[in-house]
């Protein structure tokens, strides 16, 4: 379960809301807590510039992470990121620990791919639609995908992608699909775009209004 993200943090002792104000204006770095496994919860710190390194790649939400505090390693996933509303700033981390027997449950990007070979797009005009960004999983640490894709090139216009269409990697399972066919909830669809069938039903009624001109002219 090695990582290619090492997190090097501290551990603090001082907590509160004015310690945390204090961490992240004198010291530029982010309070964060490590959590789960059979440990106590830990109060750490890491520092800003480093953690907003790692916030820049996609892979690093839904990685197992190696957090290094004061020279003891745990494996870990990111959980939760708070952020401040109006300024680039990040105000606190949660971590949970991982083992390698226990299996976790991530929130996954989905990669919409071939969108521009689409079916429905290149060859019948409709538009795509996402009505899903992320999936919930369930999987051990060692099978978590960076991200599931969602294959849109053969899908047609007026089609619709569920849950229960996506390719699951080998030991991942679907959180939602795991509750019933009534959690299959849709991810993608091509759309006909709007006006689109006004527009045929225009020429449908041109084309209709030419035949009869033709059949009277012939009379």
């Amino acid at each position: 379960m090695s990582s290619e993200y090492v997190v090097n943090a501290k551990g603090r002792t001082d907590v509160g809301k004015g310690a945390s104000r204090r961490l992240r204006r004198e010291a530029s770095e982010v309070p964060a807590i490590i959590y789960g496994g059979e440990k106590a919860p830990q109060m750490i710190s890491i520092p800003h510039k480093d953690l907003v390194w790692f916030l820049s790649e996609e892979a690093f939400f839904t990685s197992v992470l190696t957090l290094n505090v004061d020279g003891t390693q745990e494996s870990v996933v990111l959980k939760d990121l708070h952020r401040h509303p109006a300024k680039l700033q990040l105000l606190h981390a949660d971590f949970m620990r991982v083992n390698a027997s226990t299996k976790i449950t991530m929130q996954v990007p989905l990669h919409y791919m071939n969108e521009d070979t689409c079916v429905g797009v290149k060859m019948q005009g409709g538009i795509i639609t996402h009505a899903a960004n992320e999936v919930e999983i369930e999987c051990l640490p060692k099978d978590l995908p960076e991200y599931i894709e969602v294959d849109m090139k053969d899908v047609e216009t007026g089609q619709t992608l569920h849950l229960s269409d996506l390719k699951l990697p080998e030991g991942v399972e679907s959180i939602a699909l795991a509750l019933g066919e009534d959690h299959d909830q849709a991810i993608a669809s091509v759309q006909v775009p709007r006006g689109g069938s006004d527009s045929e039903e225009n020429d449908d009624n041109a084309a209709e209004a030419d035949e009869s001109g033709d059949d009277k002219e012939e009379s």
